[in-house]
């Protein structure tokens, strides 16, 4: 079995959407292999993969590869990835198996308390984050770098948690923004990056479709 560092935190009928669509991305990976394999939802809410087959070792590591991995301990310097449990003006706290707490002034991402950066890079809970190990732990380069390439592309964007992508996608268009969106980039199961189109405001579309995504949005403002 192989625990990928995503949360599936929903329950009822978006949980089963949800594990439908995992079971797709799954077989987008692994599909061309000689391997079985049945999704299901840890007791934390990571969604773990068990798998079977001549090529399950090579399935697990593809796997891993595409989301990234949770399990216990960590070797200082290497890099892991966590989900966004929680902040306070001393640092944020990564879920990757265990918590980890890294330091605000290990975050790297300029002037501001973990609050205004969050907002500022428009960081949704139980979004995964790349980390490397150490005492303190530190957000990876690797992850520095993409959040600062939000900030400086022409294109804003509309962070989103608690829905698919394809329920993303659904609800701009039923609510006329497809024109308004370049693209929706996949950031984990249920979290969604809105690529805004050239011209188009953050700001109003989170106002335009927020009555419809009952979910946490933020913006990134270029």
């Amino acid at each position: 079995m192989v625990v990928l560092a995503t949360k599936c935190y929903v329950e009822g009928a978006a949980r089963e959407r949800a594990l439908d669509g995992m079971n797709a991305l799954v077989d987008n990976v692994v599909g061309d292999l000689d391997a079985d394999w049945e999704v299901g939802v840890r007791h934390d809410d990571f969604v773990s993969v068990t798998i079977t087959g001549d090529d399950a070792v090579v399935a697990r590591n593809a796997l891993g590869e595409e989301w990234g991995t949770v399990g216990t301990g960590f070797e200082d310097g290497e890099t892991y990835v966590g989900t966004l449990e929680s902040w306070d003006e001393d640092g944020i706290v990564l879920d990757a198996g265990e918590r980890v707490r890294i330091p605000a002034d290990e975050l790297g991402l300029g002037p501001g308390t973990p609050s205004q950066i969050r907002d500022r890079f428009g960081l949704v809970q139980h979004m995964p984050l790349r980390f490397v190990a150490g005492d303190p732990p530190r957000l990876a380069d690797a992850e520095r770098d993409r959040l600062f390439e939000w900030t400086r592309s022409d294109n804003g964007r509309l962070n989103v948690n608690s829905a698919t992508r394809g329920e993303v996608r659904a609800t701009l268009n039923r609510a006329g923004h497809a024109r308004d969106v370049v693209t929706v980039e996949r950031l984990g199961l249920l979290e969604q990056s809105v690529v805004c189109a050239e011209g188009t405001d953050p700001p109003g579309l989170l106002a335009s479709v927020g009555e419809y995504l009952p979910a946490e949005l933020k913006c990134v403002i270029p």
